[in-house]
C-alpha cells in the first residue's frame, strides 16, 4: 500500500511538471514576436544613415523667389536713312559689330553728284564775294576822295551783303549734299550682335526700311513680379542667383517698379545681368531669387524632416532619444528651397538627431536601431548642405 502511495505521487508531479510547460510554451510566441518590428520589448524601426540628421548652424539667405525671360538690355533697329539701291551687305545674324562699323552701303552716284555741284557752287560764291568785298573797298576810297557819290558805296555794299547770303546758302547746300553722301553708308549704330538682317544687296530699300536689328549681348535684363508683401524688401544693389541654361549665374537689381500692379498685387523688379563672354543667351527662361539679407548661424534642419501637425498645431519632426523615437514639436522660420532646408527657431537643438523622409509607420516610444553603426549616434548625416 506505502508503494503504491508513493507511484500515485509521482504520476501526479509529473502531469504536473507537464502543465507548466506547456503553458511557458504559449507565451513564448508573444514575447518573442515584440510587435512590427520584431524588437523583444515593442515595436522598433531600422534605419539607415541616410535617414537621420543632426541641425546644424549655418549662413541662411532669406531669399525671394523670382522667375522671367532674360532679355538684351538695348536693342537698336538700324533703318534706311535714304532711298536706293543696296549694293552691298556687309554682315549676317549673329555677327559682333562694333559702333561705326560699315553694315550696308547704298548706291551713290547721285548724292555724289550732289555734293561735287555744291562743291563747285561754294568755290564760285567764295570768288563772288572776294571780288564784292573788293570793290567796296575801292569805292569807299574813291567816295572819300570825291571821285563817286554815296550812292554807289550803298550799292556796292548791297553787292558784298547779297554775297555772303548766298555764300550761307552754298555752305548749307554742301553740308546737306554731304549728309546725304554719309547716309548712304549704312553703319552700326552701338556695338552688339546682328539678331535680324532683313536686306540683301540689289534690293531697292525705301526710307526708313529695316535693315538690321542690333542687340547688346554683354549684359541681360530680368524682369519679374515680386509679391506686393515682400515688394519692401526688394531694393536696387541686392544681390540675385539664378539658374539659366543649366548653369549658374549671378546678378544684381538695378531698377524696381515705382507701384503695384492691381491685377496681380506685384511690384515688377529689373534685375542686370553681366554676360560679357556671350555664355547667356537673349530670351533665355531663369529662375532665380533675391537675397534681401543673409542671417548668420542658423539652426537648420532638412526639409523632410519636418512633419504637418494636425489642423492648428505645429509642425513636428520625429526625433531619436535614447534608441527611441520620440516626437518634438518645433518653430520653423526662413526656408531655402534651393538647398532643402528650413530654419528651426524652436524645439531643436544642434546635437539632436531627426528622422529625414519617409521611413514608414513611426510612434512615440518605437525602439531604433541604425543599420551598420549599432545604434550610435555616427550613423547621423549633417543638415546644413553646406553651398
Amino acid at each position: 500500500m506505502h508503494a503504491r502511495t508513493l507511484s500515485l505521487a509521482a504520476l501526479a508531479l509529473a502531469l504536473a511538471g507537464c502543465g507548466g510547460d506547456a503553458g511557458a510554451n504559449q507565451a513564448a510566441p508573444g514575447a518573442a514576436k515584440g510587435g512590427p518590428g520584431g524588437g523583444p520589448g515593442g515595436p522598433s524601426v531600422t534605419l539607415a544613415a541616410s535617414d537621420v540628421a543632426s541641425p546644424q548652424r549655418v549662413a541662411l539667405e532669406d531669399a525671394i523667389p523670382i522667375t522671367g525671360t532674360l532679355e538684351p538690355l538695348e536693342r537698336s533697329e538700324v533703318r534706311a536713312r535714304t532711298e536706293g539701291d543696296l549694293v552691298g551687305v556687309y554682315v549676317r545674324e549673329g555677327e559682333a559689330v562694333r559702333a561705326g562699323q560699315l553694315l550696308a552701303l547704298f548706291e551713290e552716284e547721285d548724292q555724289a553728284g550732289e555734293r561735287r555741284s555744291a562743291d563747285a557752287d561754294l568755290a564760285a560764291v567764295r570768288t563772288e564775294l572776294g571780288t564784292a568785298q573788293w570793290n567796296l573797298e575801292q569805292t569807299r576810297e574813291l567816295f572819300a576822295q570825291g571821285a563817286v557819290p554815296e550812292r554807289d558805296v550803298r550799292l556796292a555794299e548791297q553787292q558784298v551783303a547779297s554775297a555772303r547770303a548766298r555764300l550761307t546758302a552754298s555752305e548749307s547746300r554742301l553740308q546737306s549734299s554731304r549728309r546725304r553722301v554719309g547716309e548712304t553708308r549704312v553703319l552700326a549704330p552701338a556695338s552688339g550682335v546682328v539678331e535680324r538682317r532683313a536686306a540683301n544687296p540689289g534690293e531697292h530699300v525705301s526710307r526708313g526700311a529695316a535693315l538690321f536689328t542690333l542687340v547688346r549681348g554683354d549684359v541681360l535684363e530680368l524682369s519679374a513680379a515680386v509679391p506686393e508683401h515682400r515688394a519692401a524688401g526688394v531694393a536696387a544693389g541686392l544681390p540675385v542667383h539664378f539658374t539659366a541654361g543649366g548653369r549658374e549665374f549671378g546678378g544684381r537689381v538695378a531698377r524696381v517698379g515705382p507701384s503695384i500692379d492691381p491685377a496681380s498685387r506685384a511690384v515688377t523688379v529689373y534685375v542686370r545681368v553681366p554676360n560679357r563672354d556671350g555664355a547667356l543667351k537673349a530670351g533665355t527662361f531663369a529662375t532665380g531669387r533675391i537675397v534681401a539679407r543673409v542671417l548668420d548661424g542658423v539652426l537648420v534642419v532638412p526639409a523632410a524632416a519636418l512633419r504637418e501637425g494636425r489642423e492648428g498645431a505645429r509642425p513636428f519632426v520625429y526625433r531619436v532619444v535614447d534608441d527611441k523615437i520620440d516626437v518634438a514639436e518645433v518653430t520653423t522660420g526662413l526656408a531655402d528651397e534651393a538647398r532643402g532646408v528650413v530654419e528651426i527657431v524652436d524645439g531643436l537643438a544642434e546635437g539632436d538627431r531627426v528622422v529625414v523622409g519617409n521611413v514608414g509607420m513611426l510612434g512615440k516610444g518605437m525602439q531604433v536601431r541604425m543599420a551598420g553603426a549599432g545604434g550610435g549616434r555616427e550613423g547621423a548625416r549633417p543638415a546644413g548642405g553646406g553651398r
